[in-house]
């Protein structure tokens, strides 16, 4: 999937690839501050980095809930971003008609989990030539993401990836099983990406605001790299507590580096062949 991303960088590096920016859009300037920190900090570490950020949001517990700036505002920021610092980017989508509206402006399409088995969106979203990331859902097994795949390879792309991102546990958990990454890598032969941060959501609150343990996102990242995640995703903001989408669970910019650094040792450890 990552050869076929334009701009893409450190493709042999060997290193796990990053999926990371704020949950949304919120101005230019914070886009572009993120996304230079963040690959100044992959550069550093030789680790292939895509930009990512909301145009919109759609799924929101509250009507009052922050959506965006504005479609072609946010589409036109991404696209900057992408151009300034030579990175690719990537956006989820909601609708059918959204695919081609967002593929002018990013390298890889986003499907959300809540649409991960919405045919006419995958068959659209797979029909622009894009990449095609696609969330598994909260309520899917590993195993019938198979479906979702053949929908964007039956259409005509082979450039797909799966992101795992926790399942329903109650009404207001989620967990990961980790025996899931292999079994999609195995399944489908696509790259399969650990999202650190939406998986340690806190869904359905009393408030109608999600809530998160961003406390754990080093510690399930771990496990992620551990098993053989290909990439991982995580939300990351300077103030998450100021952001306006998700602020209860995106990690704080100034701790990324640092985290980082200590995922390559364990990719590292899981290269190096075992003596028996």
């Amino acid at each position: 999937m990552l050869a076929n991303i334009p701009k893409i960088k450190h493709l042999n590096s060997n290193n796990f690839f990053l999926i990371a920016g704020p949950c949304a859009i919120e101005g230019e300037d914070i886009a572009m501050e993120i996304a230079g920190r963040v690959s100044e900090i992959c550069n550093k570490l030789e680790i292939p980095y895509i930009f990512k950020g909301s145009y919109r949001k759609a799924n929101r517990s509250r009507i009052d809930s922050f959506t965006g700036i504005g479609d072609e505002e946010a589409l036109r920021i991404l696209k900057k971003v992408g151009e300034h610092y030579q990175l690719p980017t990537t956006t989820d989508i909601h609708s059918d008609p959204e695919a081609a509206m967002a593929a002018e402006s990013v390298d890889l399409l986003q499907i959300p989990a809540f649409l991960c088995r919405q045919t006419n969106l995958l068959v659209a979203a797979a029909e622009t030539g894009k990449a095609v990331s696609i969330k598994k859902g909260q309520f899917m097994s590993a195993e019938a993401m198979r479906y979702a795949v053949n929908k964007i390879k039956d259409s005509g792309n082979e450039n797909v990836a799966l992101i795992e991102r926790g399942t329903t546990f109650g009404y207001q958990d989620l967990v990961i099983d980790y025996r899931g990454i292999p079994v999609m890598q195995q399944q489908n032969q696509v790259p399969v990406i650990l999202d650190c941060t939406h998986s340690l959501q806190q869904p359905n609150q009393t408030s109608g605001v999600t809530g998160g343990r961003p406390a754990l996102i080093e510690t399930v990242a771990r496990a992620g790299i551990a098993v053989g995640a290909d990439g991982l995703f995580m939300e990351t903001h300077p103030e998450p507590a100021k952001a306006k989408s998700d602020a209860a669970n995106m990690l704080p910019l100034d701790k990324l580096e640092g985290i980082l650094e200590r995922l390559l040792h364990i990719r590292k450890a899981i290269q190096q062949p075992v003596q028996v």
